[in-house]
């Protein structure tokens, strides 16, 4: 079994990740809750905004200063209450060369949540490198080593999970299934009176403008929707947002209003707001694999969600008075699928309360101990 102390199981939280990172907060929330006590080994390497600038991690100097993060680490490592499991999270490619052998000789369990691929995300999805490249054959040379050093890899969806086995190999069993979730603490129930007749219809989307969340789509969907009594406000920047610059310069759209930016703890007061919300419309395969982060926050908070429809997301809903699934990349059925919720809007719910359940911190972390348990027995 994995050590106690005092009637508490114990794991260590190692490596190079954002401690800010929901997925991070979630599962560690998660296994508290469940008991758990966590010895956290971390150095600040990489921030909030590395999600949407991936090509950091290509920098040499992005690089350099993980390197000497990395004797520190090592140091806490070998100097922490002893844990028969050591959890590593994303972005932990880098984390795992090092940790693997000091981990063969202490004797303990290497828990990868790898969250997302890097190769993937970096060479299909966001298209930074070529296919078959330099670059790519590293990226993937990288992860498959990466997963062979990890005894036990963490993924957020099954369709994820049955990728990484594709493409790095690997036997299915090793590879295990925790959904995202999301802070209910951050991202409350909305209440009753934010269901109310609005006196203008908003349909809110927020991302950071990469190529699964079809920020196109979106566009096309508000171009087609001119002249219909909807406000469509976009919350965000990144990769594609040359598009949305260029649209707004290019046309008058009264129907628009861009925000570039809002903190993280305000995304909340913007979802009460919204009489509808959008997940993501990516025709990439990544975006049919994974379920993002505001999915899961729509969904906590109760509100009417569109979005596309995916083996992912079928792994968690189906489709009902408040959701709405469509077909990637189709402007048209957007549009389609905002009047359908408009039609309903007078009659009010609070949304989505039996798969809200599934995705609290607790519940996951009772997941994620099970896992824990069943690698240590």
């Amino acid at each position: 079994m994995m050590a106690e102390v005092q009637g508490r199981m114990r794991v260590l939280w190692w490596g190079t990740y954002d401690p800010d990172n929901p997925r991070v907060k979630i599962l560690q929330q998660g296994l508290q809750c469940n008991g758990v006590e966590i010895v956290r080994c971390h150095r600040a390497i990489w921030g909030p905004q590395t999600k949407t600038q991936m090509t950091r991690f290509l920098k040499v100097w992005k690089i350099l200063r993980c390197l000497c993060s990395y004797p520190r680490l090592v140091f806490c490592f070998f100097t922490a209450p002893k844990s028969e499991t050591v959890v590593v999270s994303h972005l932990g490619l880098l984390d795992l060369f090092v940790l693997w052998p000091f981990s063969r000789v202490r004797g303990v369990t290497i828990v990868w949540d790898a969250f997302i691929s890097l190769y993937d995300t970096v060479v299909f999805d966001r298209k930074l490198a070529s296919k078959g490249g330099i670059v790519a054959g590293l990226l993937w040379g990288l992860e498959y080593l990466a997963c062979r050093m990890a005894d036990c890899i963490v993924l957020d969806t099954r369709a994820h999970a049955d990728y990484f086995a594709q493409t790095f190999r690997l036997p299915p069993e090793k590879i295990k299934v925790i959904h995202v979730g999301a802070e209910p603490t951050v991202f409350p129930p909305a209440t009753a009176e934010k269901f109310n007749d609005p006196e203008e219809f908003i349909v809110l989307f927020y991302g950071t403008f990469i190529p699964l969340h079809g920020i196109d789509t979106i566009l096309d969907a508000a171009r087609l929707a001119k002249g219909l009594p909807w406000k469509w406000v976009i919350i965000g920047k990144g990769q594609k947002d040359g598009r949305l610059r260029a649209d707004l310069a290019a046309h008058q759209r009264e129907n628009i209003e861009w925000i570039p930016w809002v903190d993280y703890s305000e995304l909340s007061l913007w979802i009460n707001r919204a009489n509808v919300c959008l997940g993501i419309f990516g025709d990439t395969g990544k975006a049919a694999r994974v379920i993002p982060n505001k999915v899961f926050q729509i969904l906590s908070k109760g509100k009417p969600l569109i979005t596309r429809d995916s083996p992912a997301v079928r792994e968690l809903l189906s489709e009902d008075e408040g959701v709405v699934l469509i077909p990637p990349a189709d402007a048209k059925a957007l549009v389609e699928a905002v009047k359908k919720r408009q039609s309903l809007w007078k009659e009010f719910h609070l949304y989505h309360d039996v798969v809200r359940e599934r995705i609290l911190p607790e519940y996951l972390g009772k997941q994620f101990l099970n896992l824990l348990q069943t690698r240590e027995s």
